[in-house]
């Protein structure tokens, strides 16, 4: 029995390292591509509106690589409150980017870790994800 035990508890630990991309030590560069503006089309009818007291709260799933006040961990996710890249990007661009995430092979991925699809919640619904943007909307400078 505790022998299981020990196994589940290394498993939840393993998927949550996972999920933050392994904590890669590359630092992130100063100025990023001009190839990351282009992530997704827009989708086809416009998202509802989210919610940023409720993304805040999803938000602590982001912020194990991007900090819960969005400012990022150096090496591991980007600085919200300061983002081209999320200022430049619609609601349904940033939804359908947060859907599929980033891989550490993309060009565009200039931090060398891995943007795991939904941030790591494969369980996060489109509403939730939209609470998460309005959030860090709520977050720019």
């Amino acid at each position: 029995m505790k022998k299981t035990l020990l196994i589940l508890s290394l498993l939840v630990v393993l998927s949550i390292l996972a999920a933050c991309g392994g904590g890669g030590s590359t630092p992130a560069p100063a100025a990023q591509p001009a190839a990351q503006a282009t992530v997704a089309q827009p989708a086809a009818q416009p998202v509802a509106a989210g919610d940023p007291a409720k993304g805040k709260e999803s938000f602590t799933v982001c912020a194990g690589c991007h900090g819960m006040d969005g400012k990022g961990i150096q090496g591991l996710g980007k600085d919200f409150t300061t983002s081209e890249f999320v200022k430049g990007q619609s609601d349904e661009q940033l939804l359908a980017f947060l859907k599929v995430g980033r891989p550490a092979s993309d060009p565009a991925n200039t931090t060398g870790v891995d943007m795991p699809p939904k941030g790591g919640n494969p369980a996060f619904t489109d509403q939730q994800l939209l609470d998460v943007i309005a959030y860090v909307r709520s977050l720019q400078q």
